[in-house]
């Protein structure tokens, strides 16, 4: 019978822990890495070698993350899906590497921002159409300011190669932060 009790003390003591808002941030940005990770290799898997400039697969985890946790937990996930992709996969390859991270950098803060002024579909429209044409700037001093190499795709060419994964993400990421801050109780 003590055993009993003193598991269920412990089991309160975590579950407490566990509901600190701090704590749901870093769980819920470990976690948003950890799909930002996986996501784009599961669809390389089932789509083939372009399904992720596709479907944009990585994109959805720094969404997701900006929405539900903001600016900080979402440039979180970004930069570091982005590093540990790199490291454990070779993807995105070391041209795109830093073309990709100023990309998602762009959307994290973008879309923390305007959610902090809009519903979470405007916000979402605002940060595609406002981060692509920041990123557009970004890759053009880069390319031509800067004589930077470029990755092979202009920012023209992945909009239109990206639709589906745009068309994905206006549909699926608000309801699915809606749900996740719902489910873990943020506003606790």
């Amino acid at each position: 019978m003590m055993e009993k009790i003193e598991t269920m003390k412990k089991s309160n003591r975590l579950m407490e822990l566990l509901s600190h808002k701090s704590i749901k941030y870093a769980v819920g940005t470990a976690l948003l890495t950890g799909i930002g990770i996986l996501l784009p290799r599961i669809f390389h898997i089932l789509g083939g070698a372009n399904s992720g400039a596709i479907f944009l697969p990585m994109h959805i985890a720094v969404l997701l993350a900006a929405l539900t946790f903001g600016t900080i937990s979402a440039s979180i996930v970004a930069g570091s899906s982005v590093v540990c992709s790199y490291l454990l996969t070779g993807m995105p390859n070391l041209a795109r590497l830093p073309y990709m991270l100023i990309e998602l950098l762009i959307y994290a803060v973008l879309l923390s921002v305007c959610n902090k002024k809009f519903n979470s579909y405007i916000s979402l429209m605002i940060t595609i159409i406002l981060g692509r044409i920041l990123y557009a700037g970004i890759l053009w001093i880069a390319v031509n300011g800067l004589g930077l190499p470029t990755y092979g795709i202009s920012v023209i060419q992945s909009i239109e190669v990206g639709l589906p994964g745009i068309a994905i993400q206006l549909i699926c990421v608000p309801f699915i932060a809606k749900c996740m801050k719902k489910g873990i109780h943020l506003d606790d």
